[in-house]
């Protein structure tokens, strides 16, 4: 811009007068800062039309005239700090995600080291190289359990095979019985026959009904004694088991540690192996008077419900093949067995449809 100025300067006409002489000198001054005035106005706002964006600005890092690779665009200022907001989220989410995996990774070494030590002590027990604590009186109450429980899943299946056979029987004779009042009706000479036998046929079938709500509901009780209430007690034993195996376990490597070496970083150990020996000690005791409770509440309860359902049986099953229907129906309202209406089985027609 100043170097059109001066190009235009240079060729400026300079008026004279009609003497010859030039005008004076502080008028020429005026005229040329009038129009050097013009100038500048006309080149700003050129400036402002065509300037450039703000946005795109650069700051200059050296001084003036410096060299360009000074210059720092203003969008770069903007980035970078967008860009470390987001470096420092990622470091936080970073920091969480390494914390969770070391939290794995030590959870994952003391399951190792006591799954170690809980495999030496088994294989040392059973090659007869390592002792094992045993409670000789629980021990032999939990072989008593096992036992029973095997007998009566012995009892629980016979019983259940017999309710399926009897079941086929009772539908035998309930088909029996009405095959037989149907010839009464179409055989005029043998009606007398046909309908004795279809009343005894409906006759064994109801009895025959009323004895499988006996028999049902003796399987029913069973079934829960064997199946929940001993194998509940067996899992508290499994978990008895456990907690021996391990209190065993750091006992022998408690032991191991107190032979050795005295020295500082044994006597470090020696005092981790004391806690953790102390921990594992308190769950097997725990566990070993959960196991006592339950055998003892066990044996009652199973005195108690094998006593009701052994009487029920005996007099269900007595009454049936003596023919005697009123003790039979007697037995079933003692012990409040409820039989399930004829065709009970069946769907409704709702369910049908």
């Amino acid at each position: 811009m100043a170097d059109s100025f001066m190009g235009k300067a240079a060729t400026m006409e300079i008026p004279i007068n009609s003497n010859g002489e030039t005008l004076a000198e502080d008028d020429s001054l005026e005229q040329a800062a009038k129009i050097q005035w013009t100038l500048d106005e006309k080149d700003l706002q050129q400036v402002m039309v065509s300037g450039p964006n703000l946005n795109e600005t650069s700051v200059v890092s050296g001084g003036y005239g410096g060299p360009a690779g000074g210059i720092i665009p203003t969008s770069s200022i903007k980035g970078s700090g967008m860009h470390h907001s987001n470096s420092t989220q990622n470091m936080s989410v970073e920091e969480a995600n390494r914390g969770v995996a070391v939290e794995k990774l030590d959870s994952v070494k003391k399951w190792g080291i006591n799954t170690y030590k809980c495999t030496k002590q088994m294989f040392s027990e059973r090659f007869g190289r390592g002792s094992r604590t045993v409670d000789l009186e629980l021990e032999a109450q939990i072989d008593v359990l096992r036992d029973t429980k095997r007998k009566y899943e012995s009892v629980l299946r016979l019983t259940s095979a017999l309710t399926s056979h009897f079941y086929n029987m009772v539908q035998t004779q309930q088909a029996l019985g009405d095959t037989f009042a149907d010839l009464s009706q179409k055989s005029p000479e043998l009606r007398d026959e046909f309908g004795y036998n279809a009343e005894t046929q409906k006759l064994l079938c109801r009895n025959g009904e009323a004895l499988l709500g006996a028999i049902n509901f003796f399987v029913s009780s069973i079934n829960t004694l064997v199946n929940k209430t001993m194998e509940d007690t067996l899992m508290t034993i499994k978990l008895y088991e456990a907690a021996r195996l391990e209190f065993d376990a750091y006992r022998a490597d408690l032991e191991e540690l107190s032979l050795g070496p005295r020295d500082a970083a044994t006597m470090v150990r020696i005092e981790v192996s004391q806690q953790q020996y102390q921990v594992q000690r308190d769950k097997y005791e725990r566990l070993r008077s959960d196991v006592t409770i339950k055998l003892k509440f066990l044996e009652e309860n199973k005195v108690k419900v094998m006593h009701k359902q052994l009487l029920l049986f005996h007099n269900a099953i007595s009454a049936y093949f003596a023919g005697n229907q009123q003790q039979l129906e007697q037995t079933l309202r003692q012990f409040n067995v409820k039989l399930k209406p004829p065709g009970s089985d069946k769907p409704s027609w709702l369910e049908e449809s």
